[in-house]
């Protein structure tokens, strides 16, 4: 993990954040715009009017991540030079999660006055300010005085991020309890900034101070302890009580931000009935999960790992707390639009699950209870739903300048901002992770290849057999590192010449009807793919990726020779998902059918809209032409015509038109412009099918290779097995993504068979 991680924030260029054009930049004329002379006139108009700052430059959807590397999670105080690359990640996480530009402020200073002057100096670039990384009790002077300040949102995320998610978790882990937030007994352990934050919130919410006893590393903070802190003295007690095992008794919460494994099972079991735990130190808990359930069947239990249930995470909070402050124009975060964000995630917890959701955890059906408490990280719903709350909270507690005034046109802009997201990657790698299946990497023996083996392994992914030649993977195993042991079969040595006859046997029976001996037979098990294929079949593996050394139609044969197609399937086809700005896109049939015919296309259309729904997606289907609904009479457009003719008769429920141009397809205003009458308009296409192998070939890879676009795939469809055939060449992130998608397949198929 180490050297990944290295390689990862140093290539294909150091970092993980950059900053792009949003306007032309191609002609002289759009220079003389974008700066000298042309930029005189925006200036002027700030300079008359500083609100039109938010009008003619980046400072509305601009944030500052700023630290002096005094507290990083985990690594303690490593200086601000060494934050850097926490503060680029910070950076990430708010762009993907809501969409909001970042620039990371590195400050090397520990002294009070400085950091505040620094920040203030800089605050006119941005629209918000967000504290990271800062050790107490100097965070909430910094945090104070900036807020008092400045005019803008300014919030420490290590204070209050956790103490939101907390809060939402706890409310609806106490309503599943029938317990009263007034009438809880509480125990913190821990005294940092994060802690006291949450405490405070918590009593916002009408938990009591004399219910709360809070430890630090001394122990039980007591009135009688002396040179406490202002912070430590707001929830000292009375209680004569010093160690942890003595707070735990009777105690109905444990809210736990200090250090891992200070919990036992028994002061667990001295709790009182329907115990509520939060073991929130990272990277590991108070007490472990597995500890804390078997030491007590009745608790509700929550960590900040996020492989185990109700994991309070900090990102279901800082991108949607900002995203709706800077929608609004706040002047500040305060307390209203804090709980505000608080009772909209806890909301969230309770309505019904998007199947994307369910799909992405590897879950039957995600419902409210014991082990989901507060939303997933994940979930699509985040981002429609926290910022319009907080924004309402700013509007109602007069911090805000800017109000919304249509709300369902703002929801629908906040919706549109995942569409620059590549979150589906994520949820495919999440929902594989769920239940990892065995997966042949049937070319181990090249570099990559191994490498994408690797990080499958280590990810959790699957878990990998390595096919090649043996001491070639052994040799390259150790130049990267690669220590795990794995399953690694060369099928051509001797050691195989049992399975070898073997699955040449199972082989021959199947074909010996179609010309091959068993002779033939004995000599096709000595290929790789051959082989890899015959032990899908015969289940001592459960998915297959192949094709980074030989050209496709050479891998996809055998293939279709051995595992065949899936039952009442007449033809297989391929699909590339395409990661594009304007969301996830598939595209159809990539791979194998040069020139399907009417009925062909409807198939693979059809084939497509179950492979989108896998992935959690509805299917919004444009089957695409040189032509718009019949403007031309050619055979080609007449052939989509009548594939799409096909399809409305027989699947009315399929969200699926054409034939269309692509600009129409794309375009949802035009479209519904000029042709309000199809299934399409006012919708946003995410599906596209080609009428030939060659428009769909050469526009994957033009999409890839001119935009950038991540591609999953080809995504073998209507084969018996998950069997994936990779594009020559494949890169190992390609690689790493099909074989998600291949243990995602598995998982498929294996559900299909036990129902």
């Amino acid at each position: 993990m180490r050297h990944e991680a290295l390689i990862y924030h140093a290539k294909p260029v150091p970092g993980k954040i950059k900053v792009v054009p949003t306007k032309k930049y191609a002609t002289q004329r759009d220079l003389a715009l974008a700066y000298s002379p042309g930029v005189a006139e925006p200036c002027l108009e700030i300079e008359k009017n500083p609100e039109d700052a938010y009008r003619y430059t980046a400072k509305g959807n601009l944030v500052a991540v700023i630290s002096n590397g005094t507290a990083v999670l985990g690594l303690g105080d490593i200086g601000p030079l060494a934050s850097k690359p926490v503060m680029e990640g910070k950076g990430l996480l708010f762009k993907i999660f809501a969409d909001i530009d970042v620039f990371d402020i590195e400050i090397d200073t520990k002294d009070i006055d400085a950091f505040v002057e620094t920040v203030k100096n800089i605050a006119p670039t941005f629209g918000g300010i967000n504290l990271e990384d800062i050790k107490a009790p100097e965070a909430f002077e910094i945090e104070r005085r900036l807020k008092e300040e400045l005019d803008i949102p300014v919030m420490h995320d290590d204070q209050h991020g956790t103490a939101i998610i907390s809060s939402a978790a706890l409310l609806n882990a106490l309503e599943l309890v029938d317990k009263k937030i007034e009438d809880v007994r509480i125990v913190v352990s821990g005294a940092g900034a994060a802690a006291i934050s949450c405490t405070r919130l918590y009593k916002s919410f009408g938990a009591k101070t004399k219910n709360i006893v809070m430890l630090d590393s001394k122990g039980v903070i007591q009135n009688s302890r002396g040179n406490l802190t202002s912070q430590k003295k707001e929830f000292a007690t009375e209680r004569d009580i010093t160690t942890l095992d003595e707070a735990m008794e009777n105690a109905d919460v444990f809210i736990g931000l200090s250090m891992a494994d200070i919990v036992t099972p028994e002061m667990l079991k001295s709790m009182a009935k329907d115990p509520i735990v939060f073991a929130m130190a990272n990277p590991n808990p108070e007490i472990a999960y597995n500890i804390a359930i078997d030491a007590r069947d009745d608790i509700i239990m929550a960590t900040g790992r996020s492989d185990h249930p109700n994991q309070v995470n900090n990102v279901l909070g800082f991108p949607f707390i900002f995203r709706g402050a800077l929608d609004v124009r706040a002047t500040s975060i305060n307390e209203p639009m804090k709980k505000a964000a608080v009772l909209a995630l806890a909301k969230l917890a309770k309505e019904p699950v998007p199947e994307q959701v369910n799909i992405a955890y590897g879950e039957t059906k995600l419902i409210f209870g014991k082990e989901y408490i507060i939303p997933k990280p994940f979930d699509p719903r985040l981002i429609s739903e926290v910022p319009p709350a907080v924004a309402k909270a700013a509007m109602e507690s007069g911090v805000a300048t800017y109000p919304i005034k249509d709300w369902e046109k703002y929801k629908e802009e906040l919706m549109q901002r995942l569409g620059s997201d590549n979150k589906l990657v994520r949820l495919i790698h999440r929902r594989a992770k769920s239940d990892p299946k065995k997966i042949i990497f049937a070319e181990a023996d090249h570099l990559d290849v191994l490498k994408a083996a690797q990080i499958v392994l280590e990810e959790g992914i699957g878990i990998p057999i390595l096919l090649g030649n043996k001491n070639i993977i052994l040799e390259l195993k150790e130049e990267i590192g690669f220590d795990e042991e794995v399953v690694i079969i060369d099928p051509k040595t001797d050691e195989e010449e049992d399975r070898r006859a073997h699955y040449a046997k199972k082989y021959w029976k199947k074909s010996r009807r179609k010309g091959k001996t068993l002779l033939e037979a004995t000599k096709w098990m000595r290929e790789r793919n051959y082989f890899a294929a015959m032990m899908v079949n015969e289940g001592e593996a459960d998915a297959l990726i192949t094709g980074y050394s030989r050209s496709y139609p050479t891998v996809l044969k055998p293939m279709l020779e051995l595992i065949g197609m899936a039952k009442g399937v007449s033809r297989v086809a391929a699909t590339n998902l395409m990661m594009t700005e304007r969301g996830p896109m598939f595209l159809s049939d990539t791979s194998i059918n040069i020139n399907p015919t009417a009925r062909e296309l409807a198939v693979i259309a059809k084939m497509t809209s179950r492979t989108v729904q896998l992935f959690g997606m509805e299917p919004i289907m444009a089957m695409m032409s040189y032509s718009n609904f019949g403007s031309s009479g050619h055979e080609t457009s007449e052939k989509v015509a009548q594939a799409v003719s096909y399809l409305h008769k027989y699947y009315p429920d399929l969200v699926v038109d054409g034939e269309l141009q692509m600009d129409f397809a794309l375009n949802s205003e035009m479209l519904s412009e000029n042709f309000p009458f199809s299934k399409l308009a006012g919708k946003k296409v995410n599906t596209l099918v080609f009428p030939n192998l060659d428009a769909a070939n050469i526009s994957y890879k033009m999409l890839k290779e001119l935009n950038k676009a991540e591609s999953i795939g080809p995504i073998l469809m209507g084969m018996n097995k998950a069997v994936h055939v990779l594009q020559l060449g494949a890169k190992v992130d390609e690689m790493v993504n099909m074989a998600a998608v291949a243990v995602v397949d598995a998982q498929q198929k294996e559900n299909m068979e036990l129902a």
